[in-house]
């Protein structure tokens, strides 16, 4: 029986399961969006809610509980500057899964966690859109000149033949 487990064990050993754990909270913060398997997903949402509270209580002690969980200054800060502010009003619930289907690989069930209040985020997915059609239209002119070479490489070829027709009319 299974009575007051927690956690899911992920078919890893528990030094394993707590570094993946910590690289993929770092990422979550880093990027403020990742993929993942959803029983992974699951899992890091406990995990990355226990440090956003952490974050929003703000104190000395409090950042190095958080330090020991996310080991990179960069993101550390980031997380208590303004990821702790965008939820300073939110009582929980930092995260959210969304399945995305199934993986092609091995057919794992794979979910998107997202960090719930990701406005700047979303301004930086509008300039993709935008950069998708300067890409489009970047290759449109790229076709024909990617034609021109093939037409100065097929050139070569008869510049070599005719230079080994003189070689052989000199011999």
């Amino acid at each position: 029986m299974k009575h007051r487990v927690v956690g899911r064990r992920l078919d890893r050993t528990t030094e394993h399961r707590t570094a993946m754990l910590r690289n993929m909270v770092t990422s979550l913060f880093r990027h403020e969006r990742i993929v993942t398997t959803t029983p992974k997903a699951k899992e890091l949402k406990r995990f990355a809610d226990k440090v956003i509270t952490l974050a929003k209580r703000g104190s000395a002690h409090h950042r190095r509980l958080a330090n020991r969980e996310v080991k990179d200054v960069e993101v550390l800060n980031k997380l208590f500057d303004s990821l702790a502010g965008r939820f300073k009003a939110r009582p929980g619930g930092y995260t959210r899964i969304v399945r995305v289907g199934r993986r092609v690989g091995d057919n794992a069930e794979m979910a998107v966690i997202e960090l719930v209040d990701r406005a700047p985020a979303q301004a930086e997915g509008e300039g993709e859109g935008e950069g998708e059609k300067k890409t489009a239209k970047a290759k449109e002119p790229k076709a024909p000149k990617a034609k021109a070479p093939k037409k100065a490489a097929a050139a070569k070829p008869k510049a070599k033949a005719k230079a080994k027709a003189k070689k052989g009319a000199e011999e």
